[in-house]
């Protein structure tokens, strides 16, 4: 018969192995990860990157190693699941791993923590959308869809969209790395265009530069006017830091010409400088 007194002590084992494993559990992440990053990375995934990532070339070997290394991390972390019968192939998630993986350099090495599955249709797809079309008349719509990411775990993309996008780098248009900066800002439970900053100190300027600039889109697109960045960024500051992500790196020479504030706190924010990487 077990007495209460051994029951005790097998209470406060248990007890104090959970509380071990919890405090010892981001230390064993950490070592996988750094694992991970010094394997040897496979011939046919850097195939895949050399020839849907136009830019890959244009890194430098420290540049395309730490890459290579987000990228292993990135697909033993994050699960794939392919929609309306798509089949997830090994170009599907390395393309996509590589791409997302590009807000991560300057050893950010946060992973999307928020992120557990990436849904992958074959093209765009439609979802119900509840609209308000006046002040008191709400409407429940079916509207087609490229990609979303959402507060939750799980992030959706077309593949077709993907395709096109790596077919044409420097238009400032680019479906991951607008919903993975969507992912970025969403890492506190929000959506508000605030990704997490190093330092207490960088939300005012933060806030300075992006809502100037967020205003400045707003009055361009509302008089008709060209912009280097997408339109559809003054949608809300949400959508502004997710467009602006896109340009910064497809578009960099152009952004950092017409608005260098912008890229200045993007560059500071993603530690990286796309400046170097055009042809």
């Amino acid at each position: 018969m077990i007495t209460p007194n051994v029951l005790a002590i097998i209470f406060s084992i248990v007890v104090s192995a959970i509380a071990i494993g919890i405090l010892c559990y981001p230390f064993f992440v950490k070592w996988q990860r750094d694992r991970l990053m010094l394997q040897q990375f496979p011939k046919s995934w850097l195939s895949i990157i050399e020839s849907n990532l136009s830019i890959y070339n244009n890194l430098d070997f420290e540049q395309q190693k730490e890459l290579q290394g987000y990228v292993q991390v990135f697909l033993k972390e994050k699960q794939f699941i392919g929609c309306l019968g798509l089949q997830i192939t090994e170009e599907i998630k390395v393309t996509i791993a590589a791409i997302a993986c590009l807000l991560l350099f300057g050893d950010r090495k946060t992973y999307f923590p928020n992120l557990r599955s990436i849904l992958v249709y074959p093209h765009a797809y439609i979802v119900n959308e509840m609209v308000m079309s006046d002040r008191y008349v709400v409407e429940e719509r079916r509207v087609a869809r490229l990609g979303e990411s959402w507060t939750r775990d799980q992030l959706v993309l077309s593949w077709q969209q993907v395709q096109q996008d790596i077919r044409n780098w420097q238009d400032g248009h680019n479906v991951v790395l607008h919903e993975f900066a969507h992912q970025l800002d969403q890492e506190d439970g929000q959506a508000e265009g605030v990704p997490i900053l190093p330092r207490a100190l960088d939300y005012e300027v933060w806030k300075q530069v992006m809502s100037a600039e967020y205003l400045q889109l707003c009055g361009r697109v509302e008089n008709g006017k060209k912009t280097v960045l997408d339109g559809y960024g003054a949608t809300n500051p949400a959508e502004f830091f997710a467009v602006a992500t896109e340009t910064f790196f497809e578009k960099p020479n152009q952004l950092s010409q017409k608005h260098e504030a912008l890229y200045e706190i993007l560059r500071r924010f993603y530690r990286i400088d796309p400046r170097q990487w055009q042809n």
